[in-house]
């Protein structure tokens, strides 16, 4: 696995390229990238692309269109026109409780408690797709990628079989959070009732409002402290029980070499 920033995980499983939530540019409408966007290496080469729902620092056209054609697009149940009709024509439509099957990697979706719409949970108009979360298995384990969400009692119902690696967000790109997030004291909740053996803190120290982080003092001070706090902050939360937490920067691999309990990473 390579953090590629934000929500974007790189990872290799049984044979396939996977992408999440692709950020592949320096800016997404209003926000700017804090750091250099991902080099081609790192998602040259995908095969299989998973989108968590539609918003904007999710499902990002300008990012899915770096993609090689070859790549499968698979989006929330309802999105796949909207996204062929902006030029992304390998699309595939998923909903939680479905699954597609690629090669030796079985991909689920799941809930997950957040709002659809494209433009967010307060517009009536746009496309809508149910915001929703993936969980991948290979014969070696699984991965539970939660997208988006706020804790929901369904998480506890994919503990077993023991999940291998969770990734969790445990913040944003802004100085609050909006509904259907997770902070980090609320992201190792989410830990309790998932019981991973690792848990990967994701959806932070990657975007910013533009110039943001250079006013001094106030909204600028809390923002530079929010690109890089929150990882830790649920380290610290989650420590003490029997799930190892893995901290990696943004374009940094995820070192999944037989943690203990505990933070691991920089």
């Amino acid at each position: 696995m390579r953090f590629l920033g934000h929500s974007t995980m790189r990872m290799e499983l049984a044979g396939t390229v996977v992408l999440t939530d692709p950020i592949l540019t320096g800016r997404v409408g209003p926000l700017r990238r804090v750091g250099p966007p991902p080099v081609p290496g790192d998602y040259a080469d995908a095969d299989l692309v998973l989108i968590s729902h539609l918003h904007a620092d999710h499902l990002h056209v300008r990012s899915l269109r770096k993609l090689p054609p070859t790549a499968l697009v698979v989006v929330p149940a309802g999105a796949g026109h909207w996204l062929r009709g902006r030029g992304i024509r390998r699309v595939a439509e998923l909903a939680p409780g479905k699954e597609i099957v690629v090669g030796d990697l079985r991909v689920t979706g799941v809930p997950a408690k957040h709002s659809g719409h494209r433009w967010g949970p307060r517009s009536t108009r746009g496309p809508q797709a149910q915001a929703m979360g993936h969980l991948l298995e290979t014969p070696d384990g699984r991965v539970y990628v939660s997208g988006d969400t706020d804790l929901f009692p369904g998480m506890a119902e994919l503990a077993e079989p023991r999940i291998d690696v969770a990734l969790l967000p445990v913040w944003g790109w802004g100085t609050s959070l909006g509904p259907g997030h997770l902070d980090p004291v609320r992201a190792a909740e989410a830990v309790a009732l998932l019981r991973p053996r690792v848990a990967v803190p994701v959806h932070w120290g990657t975007l910013a409002l533009a110039g943001l982080t250079r006013v001094p003092g106030g909204p600028g001070a809390r923002m530079r402290r929010l690109l890089v706090e929150p990882p830790h902050e649920f380290a610290a939360a989650v420590a003490g029980g029997t799930t190892a937490v893995v901290l990696a920067r943004p374009g940094a691999e995820v070192a999944l070499t037989s943690p203990a309990p505990g933070p691991v990473g920089s």
